[in-house]
């Protein structure tokens, strides 16, 4: 649904558009039922409502909400609104140290679910019974919005919503309407295919289109966003990113898919942008670089600025207040090559296979065998959500797992003999890289895999113990030889 439209000669200083129920934070907030199903905006800690959930959080009343997001918000949703003890249900994703406390001690019915999915599963899949939508705004008309920092699920949350509130934040620049192209998937069973034959390419319109018997009220804030904090590049990081380097250039020559592009994607944090740094010294040749992922970081402005990437397509401006401010200062001239889609385009599984993207991503730790743990420390403690992994897990045409192969200052293996809480089986990833080397396990046994893994990727500290465990277990007549109870002593 696309009602409505911007006014093509809208001046860019003007936000607010037509007769408004322009109303005040508390006054929304009161008005939400105590039990109601919440769904808010906001994907990788930016574009999130921010003064209704803190209203949420100030009411007096028993507050028994359940929460549903697409992507990481800030601490107004992620800390505030939690602390509050407001929240019952949440879906689907926390990153805050108090959300992922009451979610490990259960005070949070916590449901993790893929970043692709959850808009359909709102709208059509029965995970909730949603009640209000709260979305972020750069501008509001009577019939549509233009979203600030992220999209995520934001356009299937405002149709399957009985309710709109928009907070119209003034702090973010109006001139981010240039980055949206925001085209929505027709309706199972009818559904078509997504008409984008480049990820530079624009299919949709700059604003949101919805019911306007749905909006209740628009409350003006002039708020940041809780932007990321990214660390210097360890050593091991400079490692991995060269290691990655490495298969990527030798990967390039191999296969003909990469012979006049290559699509990359990205996990958030750190190490990305390590990684992304060192591909802008990578030699690609003639070859287009695009990005076509879920997130956008600091290290693609500078593979941007130094024309190494043909262009970006996410749904979602993760930086930095540095990146942040460099975005805001030069928003049209990022557009031309920057394009914010909502989740269930950025993340389609049938985008992500008709690209052939290389997809990486990091993770707690990975097993000998090839599984893959992204949430669950020791199996049992989560620590985030699995995101957008899985959808590039299971669609890249080259799915690569990188992280260092120790932490806790190299006391711990992230080589595990056994992962007790697998997020992407064996079947789903290609390639693993830390800093000691590269383990390609395609067409590989179990076996044959879990050589390869200890060989190239396992610490020299950790490798001999993971070779003795290798050696016992292969006197079994299994296809996945294990030995559970010495695996789980590993976990200890």
């Amino acid at each position: 649904m696309n009602r409505g439209s911007v006014p093509a000669d809208t001046p860019l200083e003007r936000r607010l558009h037509g007769d408004l129920p322009l109303t005040d934070a508390a006054s929304v907030a009161a008005g939400i039922p105590a039990d109601a199903t919440v769904l808010t905006s906001g994907f990788g800690s930016v574009g999130y409502p921010k003064a209704i959930p803190l209203a949420l959080a100030e009411d007096d009343r028993d507050l028994g909400l359940t929460v549903v997001h697409s992507g990481n918000v800030g601490a107004e949703i992620d800390v505030d609104l939690v602390e509050s003890g407001a929240v019952d249900r949440r879906f689907s994703y926390q990153s805050s140290s108090v959300a992922r406390a009451a979610t490990n001690r259960r005070e949070i019915a916590f449901s993790d679910r893929n970043a692709s999915a959850i808009g359909d599963e709102v709208q059509y899949g029965g995970l909730v019974d949603p009640d209000v939508a709260v979305v972020e705004a750069v501008a509001v008309g009577e019939d549509w919005f233009v979203p600030s920092t992220s999209l995520g699920q934001v356009p299937a949350f405002v149709e399957a919503a009985d309710s709109l509130l928009v907070e119209l934040n003034r702090r973010q620049p109006l001139e981010l309407q240039a980055l949206h192209d925001i085209y929505r998937p027709g309706k199972p069973p009818n559904r078509g295919p997504i008409p984008l034959s480049d990820p530079g390419e624009r299919i949709g319109t700059t604003h949101v289109g919805f019911d306007p018997e749905k909006l209740v009220g628009v409350v003006e804030t002039d708020v940041a966003d809780s932007t990321y904090i990214f660390r210097d590049p360890t050593a091991d990081d400079l490692a991995i990113a060269a290691n990655l380097g490495s298969f990527l250039a030798a990967e390039m020559e191999r296969s003909p898919v990469f012979e006049d592009a290559v699509h990359l994607q990205f996990g958030v944090g750190s190490l990305g942008n390590a990684l992304m740094g060192e591909l802008k010294e990578l030699d690609f040749g003639d070859r287009d670089v695009v990005y076509f992922g879920e997130l956008i970081q600091d290290g693609l402005f500078d593979m941007l600025d130094a024309g190494r990437l043909e262009c970006a397509s996410a749904t979602s401006m993760a930086l930095t207040d540095e990146g942040q401010e460099r975005l805001f200062a030069d928003v049209e001239r990022y557009a031309e090559d920057i394009v914010l889609r909502p989740a269930d385009v950025a993340n389609h599984p049938g985008l992500i296979d008709q690209f052939g993207v290389v997809g990486v991503n990091s993770a707690i730790e990975f097993d000998i065998y090839g599984n893959v743990n992204s949430t669950h420390v020791g199996g049992k403690r989560m620590i985030n959500g699995v995101g957008g992994s899985a959808d590039f897990n299971r669609n890249s045409l080259v799915t690569v797992c990188a992280l260092p192969s120790t932490l806790d200052g190299g006391d711990i293996s992230r080589v595990v003999p056994m992962a007790f809480h697998v997020d992407h089986t064996e079947h789903d990833v290609d390639v693993f890289v830390t800093e000691q080397g590269v383990a390609d396990v395609r067409g590989r046994s179990p076996v044959e895999r879990a050589e390869l893994i200890i060989e190239h990727c396992a610490h020299p500290d950790f490798a001999p113990d993971l070779r003795a465990y290798l050696e016992g277990v292969q006197r079994q007549d299994n296809h996945i030889p294990h030995d559970v109870e010495r695996a789980a002593r590993w976990q200890d």
